[in-house]
C-alpha cells in the first residue's frame, strides 16, 4: 500500500505493466472507425477529484500556436511575451513558454526574449527526438526541452514504422541523453487519446520514472490530446477519458502533479472543458496557447483558462486580466488579425446586446445581461448594438453610454424624440432593406437632428481632437531630459525639430516659473520676421496658458484668441515641466493657427 499525501487516502497502486509489444496496431477501430464519428465509451467506473495542491499555465503560442498562422515577427515575439509575462503577474500563473529553436528567427526572437530577464514565463524548448538538436538547447542554456515522444500506434505503426519496443527504446535513449546533458526533459505523448493505455503508455512512463528515481532528475510529462479526441465526461472509458488518463499516469506510474501537463486540442470543441478537467484530477500544467491558436482547431484558449483560474481558485493571484485586452488590440493592430466577433472575452461583440428586451434590462442595472464587470476586470464596458430589434430600451442605453448629460436633462426612452430616433431607424430596415447594425456615426447624426442640446459644439470636438492628437505629443516634448535641463541652448533644438514637423506650429516658447522666457521665438521661416523683436522681454505670467499649468500640474488648451503678432485666430497648447523631485520648473508654450490646424485635422 502507498500512502498519497495529496488527499490523505490510502491507494494501492500496481507498480508493474509489461510493455506489450504487438505485431500488429492497436487502432481502436470500435472507436475510431474513421468512417464514422468516433464513439464515446463509458464503463461505469467514475474517477473522483484528486486536484493539486497547485495548478498553473504554461504557453504555446511561440510553438504550437505559429503552426496556425504566419509566423511571428521578432518584435512580435518580444511584444508578445512581456504582456503574457504582465498578465501571469508575480506569482507566474503563466509559469513557461515554449520556443521552437530552428530558424534563425527562432534563435533571434529566443535571445530577445533571454535577454528581458523576466522572472516569468520560462523559456523552455521544443525539439525533436534527435541527439544533435540538444545542441542548440545547450546554447542558449535552457534548463528544460520538450521531446516528441509519440505513443499511439497509429504514430508508431503506421508514421515511425516501428514496434513499440523500438520506438520505447529510442525514446529512453533521447531522455538519457538529455539528462547527460543537463537538460530537464518533458516527454510529450503525443496522439495519447488514441493509444493502449496500460499495454504501451503506462509502462513507458514507468521506465521514465525509474530512470528519474536513479538519476534524481524530475522528468516531466505532457499529455497530448493530439487530435481533439478526449472528453471530460464522468465515466468515459480509456483512452478518451481524461480523468482516467489522469489516474493512470499519475496513480498508476507515481509522477507526482507538478511534473503533469496537459496539452488538448480543440476539434471537438471539447479542449476547454478537458484541459479544466485535467486540473480537477490532479495535473498542475495546464498548455495553452493566445485565443486558441494551434494546428488544425487549435489549443485550449490561454485567456480562457485564465479565467478558470480565477474561477476555480476564487482569486485572482495577481492576474491582471486587463491585459487581454491589451493583448486583443495588439492582435488586431500590429497582426491584422481578424477575431470573430462573438469570441469569448475578446471579440467585439462578447458583451454586446442587441435584442431590445435585453437592452432594457441593462438600463436598469447591466448585471441583467453582463457576465461580469468586463469593464473592471477586461477595460471593455457593455455595449449595446442598435438594429430593427433594439427597441427605445437599446436607443436610450446607447444614448447614456454616448451622452452622459442625457440623464442629467431627464431624456428616457419615452421621450419625443427617442419615438423618432425609433421611427427613423425603422425606417432604415423597413423601408430601404437594411441588414446591418447601425454604426455610432449614424446615431451621432441623429441625436444631433432629434437632440440637439444633447451634442457637443463642433469646437468642444476640435478641442477633443488637439488633446488627442498634441497633448501626448508635448507632454512627452517636457520628459525629455534636455528639457528638464532648463538649459536654452539644449532645449531650443528640441522646439525647432518640432516646430519642422508641422506648419500649424506658429511659435513655441518656454518660460521659467515666473513667467518670463528663457528660449528664442522659435517659429516658421516665413513668420520669423514677425517675431524677431516681439516677446522677448514681456512678462506671461497673467496669461491662462501660463497660470493653469502652473495651478494645477496638467496640461492646458486655450479658447481661440485673435494673435496680436500675426492677426490669424489663435489656440495655445501647454505643459509643465517637471524636476526629477517633482516640482514645476518651467512651462511650454505651442502656438497653432487655428485653421491650418482645423484642416490638419480634418
Amino acid at each position: 500500500m502507498e500512502y498519497t499525501k495529496s488527499n490523505g487516502f490510502l491507494r494501492k497502486i500496481k507498480h508493474e505493466y509489461p510493455l506489450i509489444n504487438k505485431t500488429e496496431p492497436e487502432l481502436y477501430r470500435e472507436v475510431f472507425p474513421y468512417t464514422e464519428v468516433p464513439k464515446i465509451i463509458f464503463d461505469d467506473h467514475i474517477v473522483t477529484f484528486d486536484v493539486p495542491e497547485d495548478i498553473w499555465i504554461t504557453d504555446t503560442t511561440f510553438r504550437d500556436g505559429q503552426q496556425a498562422r504566419t509566423p511571428f515577427t521578432v518584435k512580435q515575439i518580444v511584444d508578445l511575451f512581456k504582456l503574457l509575462s504582465k498578465l501571469g503577474g508575480k506569482k507566474g500563473i503563466i509559469r513557461q513558454s515554449e520556443f521552437f529553436l530552428y530558424s534563425d528567427k527562432d534563435k533571434e526572437a529566443l535571445e530577445e526574449v533571454l535577454a528581458l530577464n523576466l522572472p516569468f514565463p520560462e523559456v523552455t524548448g521544443w525539439i525533436r527526438a534527435v541527439k544533435k538538436d540538444f545542441e542548440l538547447v545547450k546554447r542558449y542554456e535552457l534548463a528544460e526541452t520538450g521531446i516528441l515522444t509519440s505513443v499511439s500506434d497509429y504514430h508508431i505503426f503506421l508514421k515511425l514504422n516501428k514496434s513499440r519496443r523500438e520506438a520505447i527504446d529510442s525514446y529512453m535513449d533521447i531522455v538519457r541523453y538529455s539528462i547527460e546533458q543537463g537538460v530537464k526533459p518533458r516527454c510529450h505523448l503525443e496522439d495519447i487519446t488514441r493509444s493502449d493505455i496500460y499495454g504501451c503508455v503506462v509502462p513507458f512512463v514507468q521506465e521514465l520514472m525509474k530512470l528519474s528515481d536513479e538519476t534524481k532528475v524530475p522528468i516531466k510529462i505532457r499529455l497530448c490530446d493530439t487530435m481533439g479526441y478526449g472528453v471530460p465526461y464522468p465515466g468515459a472509458a480509456l483512452p478518451r477519458g481524461i480523468a482516467k488518463l489522469a489516474y493512470a499516469i499519475k496513480n498508476e506510474c507515481g509522477v507526482p502533479s507538478e511534473m503533469l501537463e496537459f496539452h488538448g486540442h480543440n476539434d471537438f470543441h471539447k479542449v476547454l472543458a478537458n484541459t479544466a478537467d485535467a486540473w480537477l484530477h490532479g495535473i498542475s500544467g495546464a498548455n495553452c496557447a493566445l485565443f486558441g491558436l494551434g494546428e488544425r482547431t487549435g489549443n485550449a484558449p490561454l485567456e480562457g483558462m485564465i479565467f478558470e483560474y480565477i474561477g476555480l481558485k476564487g482569486s485572482q493571484d495577481g492576474i491582471d486580466t486587463t491585459v487581454i485586452t491589451d493583448i486583443r488590440d495588439y492582435f488586431i493592430n500590429e497582426l491584422d488579425c481578424v477575431i470573430p466577433k462573438n469570441y469569448p472575452f475578446i471579440g467585439d461583440d462578447f458583451n454586446t446586446t442587441r435584442a431590445g428586451i435585453h437592452a432594457d434590462g441593462v438600463v436598469k442595472n447591466e448585471e441583467i445581461y453582463n457576465i461580469f464587470d468586463t469593464t473592471l476586470l477586461l477595460n471593455r464596458p457593455l455595449e449595446v448594438s442598435i438594429t430593427d430589434k433594439s427597441g427605445n430600451a437599446g436607443i436610450i442605453h446607447w444614448i447614456y453610454k454616448h451622452y452622459p448629460n442625457a440623464v442629467e436633462k431627464g431624456i428616457t426612452k419615452k421621450h419625443p424624440a427617442i419615438l423618432k430616433i425609433y421611427d427613423a431607424i425603422m425606417d432604415e430596415y423597413n423601408v430601404h432593406g437594411r441588414v446591418t447594425s447601425m454604426s455610432d456615426e449614424e446615431l451621432d447624426k441623429l441625436v444631433s437632428k432629434f437632440l440637439p442640446e444633447l451634442s457637443e459644439s463642433p469646437y468642444a470636438k476640435f478641442k477633443k481632437q488637439i488633446q488627442e492628437k498634441m497633448f501626448t505629443l508635448i507632454k512627452e516634448l517636457a520628459a525629455d531630459e534636455k528639457m528638464i535641463s532648463m538649459d536654452p541652448k539644449q532645449i531650443e533644438p528640441l522646439l525647432l525639430n518640432l516646430s519642422n514637423q508641422d506648419p500649424a506650429m506658429k511659435l513655441l516658447a518656454v518660460t521659467n516659473i515666473d513667467g518670463m522666457k528663457i528660449t528664442k521665438n522659435i517659429t516658421q521661416i516665413e513668420d520669423r520676421a514677425k517675431y524677431e523683436t516681439k516677446l522677448h522681454s514681456q512678462s506671461f505670467s497673467d496669461r491662462e496658458w501660463f497660470l493653469q499649468p502652473m495651478k494645477d500640474g496638467e496640461t492646458h488648451i486655450t479658447q481661440i484668441y485673435m494673435s496680436q503678432i500675426t492677426m490669424q485666430p489663435t489656440i495655445t497648447v501647454s505643459t509643465p515641466v517637471f524636476s526629477k523631485n517633482d516640482k514645476i520648473i518651467g512651462i511650454i508654450s505651442i502656438d497653432f493657427n487655428y485653421d491650418e490646424l482645423a484642416m490638419e485635422l480634418n
